[in-house]
């Protein structure tokens, strides 16, 4: 079941480093050569999410990317969860990008912060 108490969301939130890094594309071609793991559709082309080796393998440019899995079952309708990692990683100068699936959220950060998003999305599960 999905849940939406802010206070559970934070405490159980359980973020999942991935190992691999992860890079963003456009792809302006006809059929997507690759499994993507998201796409956006924008007027410039489709915005292409998957792990920077394929990105690379199908002829786009990304910079890497990590991703992070928050594993609990967020409800879609919840409110204050991305406003309160989003604050975590902001104080510690750390960009993220979130993708919500129907059942989690997956943020990107830089690959070389990786490391401290971890560290401040545990520091704020614990506080």
């Amino acid at each position: 079941m999905a849940e939406s108490d802010l206070a559970v969301l934070l405490r159980t939130m359980e973020p999942v480093l991935h190992p691999e890094p992860y890079g963003y594309g456009i792809w302006t071609g006809g059929g997507l050569l690759i499994e993507p793991f998201a796409t956006v559709s924008e007027a410039e082309g489709l915005t292409v999410v998957a792990p920077l080796a394929e990105i690379r393998a199908a002829g786009m440019r990304s910079d890497p990317w990590a991703r992070i899995s928050l594993t609990v079952h967020s409800d879609l309708a919840a409110v204050g969860l991305t406003a309160a990692f989003a604050g975590a990683l902001g104080r510690e100068g750390i960009s993220c990008n979130v993708i919500a699936g129907y059942h989690h959220d997956h943020l990107f950060v830089q690959w070389d912060r990786r490391f401290d998003a971890v560290a401040a999305l545990g520091a704020l599960a614990r506080a």
